[in-house]
């Protein structure tokens, strides 16, 4: 439902921006954008906070940067008769990202930054969540209580496809449509108390379950099976990079 939603605004940003477009000759030039990222707070979490800034270099160049801190999605759907989730006790994320932008001259009618832009990034975030759970053993025991860390780390190198559109000569919504690249995931889960094998593997599998229904994508990443083995997954894959900004100029 929320990707949707998100669609249906994206596309009414299109067509309100192909009208003032049109409208808007002769502004002046400012070089700096300051912007916030709604996509975050609307997919992830609302204390996923990133804000941006965008230099214009050139013309038709700029750069961008975003930093901001990016939070771990609750697992607290987890609840069940062999475990449950009693609290979360703290969370912390951090989100970095820096790209290089060239707006197509070819393209756009305006100077950057409005219009059809190209280019590479390479963005870094980092997730990790405490959580305390009451497990109860498969091997006939009574509940446990149980202290998890679970920790999510991820680089990522692409290049992105975008377009900038300007509103009033000082308002932009930015909105990165397309933006491939390679992956490092290093995904980790430690476990604050003794268990057996087979509860242990359990608890990972049901993390497991969590993560893949808060994160887009997950399972097409992290190896299920090293995971509930281990607790642990490392591996390198397709990435993927979208967002929607909006910002202010000066």
């Amino acid at each position: 439902m929320k990707y949707a939603i998100l669609w249906v605004l994206i596309i009414q940003g299109f067509t309100q921006a192909l009208i003032a477009q049109e409208k808007v000759e002769g502004e002046k030039s400012f070089k700096n954008t300051f912007r916030f990222n709604i996509t975050n707070p609307f997919i992830l979490s609302k204390k996923s906070l990133i804000f941006g800034y965008e230099r214009v270099l050139s013309d038709h160049q700029t750069i961008s940067l975003n930093v901001g801190r990016a939070s771990f999605p609750s697992l607290n759907l987890i609840d069940s008769d062999s475990l449950k989730a009693n609290s979360s006790d703290k969370e912390k994320g951090f989100n970095f990202s820096v790209d290089y932008r060239f707006y197509l001259s070819n393209e756009n009618k305006y100077n950057a930054p409005r219009g059809v832009y190209i280019g590479p990034y390479y963005s870094f975030n980092y997730h990790e969540r405490k959580n305390y759970w009451a497990l109860k053993s498969t091997s006939g025991g009574g509940t446990q209580s149980i202290e998890t860390k679970t920790s999510l780390t991820i680089h990522t190198v692409g290049a992105q496809l975008g377009y900038q559109f300007i509103f009033w000569k000082r308002v932009s919504l930015d909105m990165i449509l397309i933006g491939p690249g390679i992956s490092a995931y290093n995904l980790k889960a430690s476990i604050g108390t003794n268990l057996t094998e087979e509860d242990k593997m359990k608890l990972f599998d049901r993390l497991n379950e969590a993560l893949e229904e808060k994160f887009p994508a997950y399972n097409k990443v992290i190896d299920e099976g090293e995971f509930q083995r281990k607790g642990s997954a490392n591996t390198t894959s397709i990435g993927f990079r979208y967002m929607i900004m909006v910002g202010f100029r000066f």
